[in-house]
């Protein structure tokens, strides 16, 4: 079972590894973690996917809603969310499969953002999911480089949020 954690913290150096010590003092897994500040500068947003058993979940929200850094934590499922992650993946091409690239892009609705005459730049943002199958997409081609940069996610909008 995957669980996505929303945690609000304190913006103060530090605050990052004891989050990241809980887990690992308590061998919780980290399936995907992204962190920046929000609107307000004095806070930042952690999302964090883990996963594990009902009970390992519920042990996760009850840990981190015990540190003081932490303000608030929101807990939300895949189904309950918008979840987004953005990567960037380096790709050498040639004439035989340049247009195949340039299709699965198209299909995939990733852009290419930067080229040069034997490497393709490409930048998708989508779900995790979709994202993972662009890149199984691209595994017959000479992969450089990738960067990902884990899920972010929010609940979705429902009429009573107002």
């Amino acid at each position: 079972m995957k669980k996505i954690y929303s945690v609000l913290v304190e913006n103060r150096s530090g605050v990052l590894c004891k989050v990241a010590g809980l887990f690992s003092r308590r061998c919780f897994n980290i399936n995907s973690l992204a962190v920046g500040e929000t609107d307000d500068p004095a806070v930042s947003c952690m999302t964090i996917v883990s996963s594990g058993d009902q009970r390992t979940i519920e042990q996760i929200e009850k840990q981190l809603n015990k540190k003081l850094d932490v303000i608030k934590v929101k807990t939300f499922d895949e189904t309950s969310s918008i979840s987004r992650e953005l990567m960037l993946v380096k790709v050498k091409y040639n004439r035989n499969n340049r247009k195949d690239i340039m299709e699965n892009c198209a299909i995939m609705h990733a852009s290419i953002v930067d080229m040069s005459k034997h490497m393709m730049l490409i930048q998708i943002c989508d779900t995790p999911e979709r994202v993972q199958l662009f890149l199984t997409m691209l595994q017959s081609i000479s992969i450089v480089e990738v960067a990902r940069t884990g899920t972010l996610a929010l609940p979705k909008c429902l009429e009573n949020d107002i």
